[in-house]
C-alpha cells in the first residue's frame, strides 16, 4: 500500500510552499513536514540569521529549503519581498500564514500598542500576505492553497490574551473570506486550529505546574500536543486531498474542544 506521501492525492512534488514565522516551533515543523511531502519549501522570519539557522537545521536532515527575511505584518516589506519572488521566477503555490505573536495582560490594563501589535502580527499579516500570494495565484491561473493558522481561541476565549484571542478568531473568518471571494479561482483557505502544543511560545505554561496540571487534566489527550503532530492536517490542506475543502478550521487540539 502506498504511504500518504507516496500517494497522488498527498504528494507535494512540484509545488512551492511559503511559511511564515517557521524558523521554529510549529513553522519549522510544518516546513520540514510539507518537504518531507514532496514540497520545495521557503522558511520566513524578521532575521535573517533566523532565517538562516533555520535552513542549517532542515539540511541537517537532508531539507534543501529556500528562505525570505521580511516581517509580515510590513505592506511594503511584504509587497518587496513577493516582486523578489517574481524576480526569481519563484511561484508560491501554497501558503501557510503561521507567523504569531503573544502577549499575555488582563484588558484593563492593556495598551493599545500591545493590542495592535498583537492584531498586526497575527490577523492583518495574514491578510497581506495572503492577498500577494492569491493575486499571483489568480494570474498564473491553476489555484492554490493557503493555510492560515487560527488557535483554540479562534473558539474560546480566555482570560489574559485578548488580542490573540480576537486575532485568532478573526482568523478563521478571514479564512472564510478567503474561500467566498477566491474559491472561483481555485484557491482553497482553509485554517488549522492547534491546541496547548509544546513550542517556545508555551513554555512559560509549560513550567507553570498549575497550568501545565490543568492542561492534562482538561484534555482527552491528558497531554500537551508536538509540532509535529499538526503536519498531517497541513499537508492534507496543502494536497490535492482537499480540493473541495474552502473556508473549514480544523483543530488539532487531542479533543479539548470537544470536552468544553
Amino acid at each position: 500500500m502506498d504511504t500518504p506521501t507516496n500517494h497522488p492525492l498527498f504528494n507535494l512534488a512540484g509545488r512551492t510552499a511559503l511559511i511564515t514565522g517557521s524558523t521554529r516551533g510549529i513553522g519549522l515543523a510544518l516546513a520540514q513536514g510539507l518537504a518531507e511531502a514532496g514540497a520545495r519549501v521557503i522558511v520566513n522570519s524578521r532575521q535573517l540569521a533566523a532565517v538562516d539557522e533555520a535552513r542549517k537545521a532542515l539540511a541537517a536532515k537532508g531539507i534543501e529549503a529556500l528562505g525570505a527575511a521580511f516581517d509580515v505584518a510590513d505592506e511594503a516589506a511584504v509587497g518587496a519581498a513577493f516582486d523578489a519572488f517574481d524576480r526569481q521566477g519563484t511561484e508560491i503555490d501554497i501558503l501557510i500564514n503561521n507567523a504569531g505573536i503573544q502577549h499575555r495582560q488582563p484588558m484593563l490594563e492593556l495598551g493599545l500598542a500591545d493590542w495592535q501589535r498583537v492584531i498586526d502580527t497575527n490577523l492583518t499579516a495574514a491578510f497581506l500576505v495572503g492577498k500577494q500570494a492569491a493575486q499571483r495565484m489568480v494570474a498564473r491561473g491553476r489555484g492554490g492553497k493557503i493555510i492560515n493558522i487560527g488557535s483554540l481561541t479562534s473558539e474560546a476565549a480566555r482570560a489574559t490574551v485578548a488580542p490573540y484571542t480576537v486575532a485568532k478568531g478573526g482568523i478563521k473568518m478571514l479564512s472564510r473570506a478567503m474561500a467566498a471571494e477566491w474559491a472561483k479561482f481555485d484557491i482553497q483557505a482553509n485554517s488549522i486550529g492547534p491546541g496547548y502544543i509544546l513550542t517556545d511560545m508555551n513554555e512559560a505554561l509549560v513550567n507553570n505546574r498549575d497550568f501545565d496540571a490543568w492542561v492534562k487534566a482538561s484534555n482527552p489527550a491528558q497531554r500537551w500536543g508536538r509540532p509535529e503532530e499538526l503536519v498531517g492536517a497541513a499537508v492534507f490542506l496543502s494536497a490535492a486531498a482537499s480540493n473541495y475543502v474552502n473556508g473549514q478550521i480544523i483543530y488539532v487540539d487531542g479533543g479539548w474542544l470537544s470536552v468544553l
